[in-house]
This record gives C-alpha cells, structure tokens and sequence, in this order.
C-alpha cells in the first residue's frame, strides 16, 4: 500500500508564470505576464495603505463590499456575484463543483492552461477543440460535444492567441448547448475590448441557468499582485460556490483596493486608451520587420517566427538585453512569443531590438 492522488492529478503539468528575471539584467523589462502597463490606481492604493491598520481581523465573508462595487458598476444583482482569489479560483471552483471523475471539459487547443489542470484534477477528461486560424469554431465545439461532456470553457478574448467570439457567435455556441452543461465565459481582458459585436458574457448570464461569466482585477486595473476575481452567475451556482469555496478567500484590503479602483473611471478610461494606441503601434511595426503579428483586442500581441528554433533565438536575443517575452510552448505554440503591452519606452525598446535581431 502506499499513498497517491486520485486519478489525472499526475498527468497535470504545473503552471508555470511568465519569467520576472533573466541572468545579468540588473533591472529587466517584464512583458511576459499581461500586467498592466499604468499599474494600479492611486485611490486603491491608498485604501490598500488604509486596510493595513486592521489586519488582525478576518476579512467579511461574503466580499459584500466587493460585491456592492461591482453590483453598482455594472447594473446587476450583488447576490448573483462571487469574488475570490483571482479569477483562476473561481474557474477552478466551477470545475470542483460540476466535474465527475470520466466526465469531459471542453475548450479550445490555445487555451488558458488552468483550464487543463482544472479538469485533471477532478479526474475529469479534458477535450481541446482545434481553433480555425487561431479562433475558436463553434462548430467544432458544437461537433465535440458528447453525452459526457458537462463543463465547457470558453476565454473570450483568448490568451494567447488575442482572439475573440463575437457575441452572435457565443450566443450560438450556448444554444448548441444541452441544459446540464455549463458554459463559463472567461473575460478576463473584457475591458480593453472596444468592438461593436463583443459582449463580456452578462446578458447571457442574466437570462440562462447554465451560463457563468468571470472577470478578474489583475489586467487592467493592475492589481494582480492582490489576487481579486469575480464571477457572475445564476443564482443556482452562487449557491453551490458558497458551499465550497473558502471561508475568507479574498483579504480585506484585496476587497478595499479593488472596490475603490473600480470607481477610477479616469484611471481605468487612461489604461484602457494607452492599450488601444500602443497594441496598434506594436503591431504595425512588428510586422513591419517582415514577422506575422496577429491582430489582439488583448494588452498583448502574439508574434510568429519561422520555427521553434528562430523564436527560442529571439527569446535569447531580447532576455540578453533584459526583455522578457512569453513563450508559449505550453499552450500549442512552439514558434511564438507573447509580448505585453508596456510602457512607451519598454515598447520602443522591444521594437529596435527586434529590428536588430532580424538583421
């Protein structure tokens, strides 16, 4: 006899995020985690700093606070919401909760890794869709639906490919969709979207029993070091996510700082606008260099080298000179490296260092 997990948990390759620090770069330049290039606001700064004096106490269960915010800057119900510990546990949650051993999860093959090990550990199969052009079809989702399949993921926007479902598109997957099947709508990166057909996941959420919608604070209100998530849900699965998550999953002054950086309008509106102005110039310029730059409604572009091994030497070519890039081997895309939008000046710099590197 000796001891071992329960089935799937040892096929799950661990995550791994994006690299902070290369060898010999004394300050380096970190594009490889999406974060926000502004940083967060200066108001949820400050109720962070304001928190800080009561940390002997445990935080309010329920995130009211939390919940109150988001309830107010959106128009929904405060009681549909669930806040936790980044987005990645509420995605994680909904998989405890709604995954048997042999039962299936779909999503697309460029998928956030959570995902996978969501499904692994519940001893749950996982079933990755081919994407069209980098896309999600729905058709061949609709296609891999199966009687197992009780739990599709769907990141809209994408990371990494910068993709997204317009809402028609989404409305029809859901409708392909049995009852006992729940859809979670992963929006991650909903605020810097600025197109016309998309849709974060809310309207679906309010007029269906099986639709889950989840956001996080760490994009553009910049506050991924704090760990804030929150999901939109029937009142159904609030119920069930009640029951199972922890008792105070999100810490006080996490709650406080993300409360007062969804009322920075002006700080939100800035971040958002600086994205818009610096993807497009990232793109065209990338491109400019003779590389394939995927158009992204993302805070980051996807570049394509020739193979693996031309992108592992661009990888060593900017780390060399303290810029680091994503790869994205994990998620099916061996020749590719995902760059966060930054600053002006990490932008520029990244620009002429590939310019070098492509001569």
């Amino acid at each position: 006899m000796k001891l071992s997990p329960k089935p799937g948990i040892l096929d799950i390759a661990p995550y791994v995020g994006g690299r902070a620090e290369v060898p010999g770069a004394e300050v380096p330049i970190k594009l490889s985690s999406n974060e926000s290039a502004l940083g967060p606001s200066l108001k949820a700064v400050a109720a962070f700093g304001e928190a800080a004096v009561a940390l002997e106490y445990y935080p309010e269960g329920s995130a009211q606070v939390l919940r109150e915010a988001i309830a107010e800057a959106y128009g929904l119900d405060a009681a549909r919401i669930v806040c936790g510990n980044g987005s990645d546990e509420l995605l994680t949650l909904l998989a405890h909760a709604y995954l048997r051993p042999g039962d299936e999860a779909l999503f697309t093959e460029h998928a956030f890794l959570v995902y996978k090990i969501a499904t692994l550990a519940n001893s749950a199969v996982p079933v990755l869709v081919p994407e069209k052009d980098l896309h999600a079809d729905v058709d061949a989702m609709l296609a891999a639906v199966t009687p197992k399949t009780r739990l599709v993921y769907l990141a809209n926007p994408n990371n990494p490919t910068g993709a997204y479902l317009p809402h028609g598109e989404v409305r029809r997957l859901h409708a392909g969709l049995r009852s006992d099947i729940l859809l979670v709508i992963d929006a991650a990166y909903a605020e810097y979207v600025r197109r016309n057909d998309y849709e974060a996941g809310i309207e679906l959420v309010a007029n269906n029993s099986n639709v889950v919608m989840t956001r996080t604070f760490s994009k553009v209100y910049g506050l991924a070091g704090l760990r804030v998530g929150w999901a939109y849900c029937p009142a159904e699965v609030v119920d069930v996510l009640t029951r199972i998550r922890g008792p105070f999953n999100v810490s006080t002054p996490a709650q406080q700082a993300a409360a007062a950086a969804l009322k920075d309008r002006a700080h939100i509106e800035t971040a958002v606008a600086h994205n818009e102005t610096w993807r497009g110039w990232l793109i065209q310029n990338i491109r400019a260099l003779g590389l394939r730059c995927d158009d992204s409604v993302g805070n980051f572009v996807l570049i394509h080298f020739a193979d693996a091994k031309q992108r592992a030497a661009a990888d060593a070519f900017l780390c060399a000179r303290g810029l680091i890039l994503r790869g994205v081997a994990a998620y099916g895309l061996p020749s590719c490296l995902r760059l966060t939008v930054g600053t002006e000046e990490a932008n520029r710099r990244v620009v002429a260092a590939l310019a070098e590197f492509m001569k």
